[in-house]
């Protein structure tokens, strides 16, 4: 096991012009509302800012925490007091009101100022009823109250503007962050009871920041009463929200390696019993999803040239298309549902994948997440075993035989994300997972490149997304027939007649297809019937070669 490089962590923050500009003027004002208003309070940023400063990373956003005061009151004063007394433009303080379902516990106010992005809330303690993440109570809390309620010792660090030092209320967080620790201010099981949320958080700055858990908290995390409370308490927006930061992540394969580790595949992925008592079948060893993770992960890291290496287009398509990495990592994340169905309220067949994504996560189309990965499961069993020695892509010619694989819809679809490179790169884990050997794994990767290779010389790379050279309207005049659902077929059957023909115009088309209708190899009366619903016809069949009746 390599030796984890502990983290360079700052002795002192090194605040840069507008942050120091800015505290600056946050103390003038609490001492402004002393000597005018009678009002004491002190300021200090909290969290995020703090840790990342540390860390030698800048951060846009600063939480300001307030002691005894509001939120919305200091903000009001303070924008009020830079207008009048400095002169200065403060954007408009938006009130976001407290929303305790998606964790705003507390009244903030909002605005921009120097070019950083200001939340003002009050310190605070919070009590929890059992059943709910959601406190009972919320109060003005000292500053020690407010960091024990944290989530982690790290992102418990306060900046206090008025003495510009860093002040360590629970006596963990600096060493922890030196020694890369993760590490709940309480203890772990009443941290997680009270905010089940915080144990898939700490996942995500674990994976994040390359940190050990540990140990009391990973064994409170496994317990079946945190487990049971992170499936009923917790929304599953918030956990769709945190596996997305994790994907979109550093380091997406820690984050489902540890998920792996901790058991809490199940409360994650969360599928409901109802759907899984009429599934198809169970879901496979959630092992397996780890496995086909770190798969994508070997083969996307990897710049050496040896057998086990992807074909330099596939990597990088994955590395430098925004989003697709990420997508990638998430359908691996759920190849335990793979293959597995179940009928929804209309007896329609469903995928446990889609379920995984839709319901367990409440994740859409951002990122092509809800459309995007069954079309990778999808493109997965299109071309599970494909080679350029099948017949599938020899006839009627290689160049459109490959070309039609890879036009359809599962494999290269910009609507869904689903792109050619990306559709191989992830059937190609899907085989590996199942692979018996060094040997088989190898031949596996070979073939793929072959293929990818072969995509290239022929030109297909490109072709993949050219439009018909001719549209429907033009194929209605060309067949002498009046538009209609029959030309879909015909577009398609353009189409492939170009993947045959690339040099070639479309005047060259035109005689193709009156040529073809002359022949009768095009029966548009058919095809019509078939596309109207009066026959239940084969488009494909229609529109293919066939014999001249007689």
């Amino acid at each position: 096991m390599a030796t984890r490089i502990a983290p360079a962590v700052r002795k002192v923050i090194q605040l840069t012009d507008a942050e120091d500009n800015l505290c600056t003027l946050l103390d003038e004002f609490t001492r402004h509302l002393q000597e005018n208003k009678n009002i004491i309070t002190a300021c200090r940023i909290n969290g995020g800012w703090v840790r990342d400063k540390l860390l030698g990373m800048q951060s846009n956003d600063m939480d300001i925490c307030l002691a005894d005061m509001m939120g919305v009151t200091f903000a009001e004063g303070f924008v009020a007091f830079l207008s009048e007394q400095k002169d200065l433009h403060v954007h408009k303080i938006s009130k976001i009101e407290s929303n305790p379902d998606q964790s705003k516990h507390l009244e903030t106010a909002r605005t921009t100022l120097l070019g950083i992005d200001l939340d003002f809330v009050n310190l605070r303690s919070e009590e929890y009823a059992e059943d709910s993440r959601i406190p009972t109570e919320v109060k003005f809390g000292t500053p020690l109250e407010d960091a024990l309620r944290r989530d982690l010792t790290i992102n418990a660090l306060f900046y206090n503007v008025h003495t510009r030092s860093v002040e360590d209320f629970t006596e963990k967080g600096l060493d922890d962050l030196q020694n890369g620790i993760i590490r709940t201010p309480l203890p772990p099981r009443e941290t997680f009871l009270d905010d089940p949320l915080r144990v898939i958080r700490c996942v995500r700055f674990a994976s994040r920041f390359g940190f050990e858990i540990e140990s009391d908290l990973q064994q409170a995390a496994q317990l079946e009463i945190i487990q049971d409370s992170l499936a009923q308490k917790i929304s599953r927006e918030r956990v769709g929200e945190e596996i997305d930061k994790m994907m979109k992540g550093q380091d997406p394969l820690r984050s489902i390696r540890i998920i792996n580790d901790l058991k809490l595949y199940k409360s994650i992925y969360h599928v409901p019993p109802q759907i899984t008592n009429i599934a198809s079948s169970t879901p496979k060893p959630h092992e397996l999803s780890l496995r086909a993770a770190t798969i994508l992960n070997g083969l996307l890291s990897s710049t050496s040239e040896d057998s086990m290496s992807l074909h330099p287009t596939l990597r990088s398509y994955v590395l430098q298309e925004p989003g697709c990495k990420a997508r990638l990592f998430l359908a691996a994340s759920l190849y335990s549902y793979h293959g597995i169905t179940y009928p929804d309220s209309k007896g329609k067949e469903q995928t446990l994948v889609k379920c995984a994504i839709q319901d367990g996560l409440k994740l859409g189309r951002q990122n092509h997440y809800l459309d995007g990965i069954p079309a990778l499961y999808s493109a997965s069993d299109l071309l599970n075993g494909v080679s350029l020695g099948q017949d599938r892509l020899k006839l009627p010619s290689e160049r459109v035989a490959i070309g039609l694989l890879l036009r359809q819809e599962s494999v290269h679809n910009t609507n869904t994300g689903s792109q050619w490179a990306s559709s191989l790169v992830f059937s190609l884990v899907c085989e590996l997972v199942s692979a018996s050997g060094h040997e088989e794994a190898a031949e596996c990767v070979q073939r793929y490149n072959a293929l990818t290779r072969r995509v290239e010389e022929l030109g297909l790379d490109k072709a993949v997304d050219a439009k018909p050279i001719l549209d429907g309207q033009a194929i209605a005049y060309a067949m002498d027939e009046k538009p209609g659902p029959w030309m879909k077929t015909m577009v398609n059957r353009v189409l492939e007649w170009q993947l045959g023909h690339p040099e070639d115009t479309q005047d060259d088309c035109l005689i193709w297809l009156k040529e073809e209708k002359s022949a009768g190899r095009i029966d548009l009366e058919e095809l019509k019937a078939a596309t109207m619903g009066n026959k239940r016809v084969n488009p494909g069949k229609v529109a293919s070669s066939k014999k001249v009746k007689r």
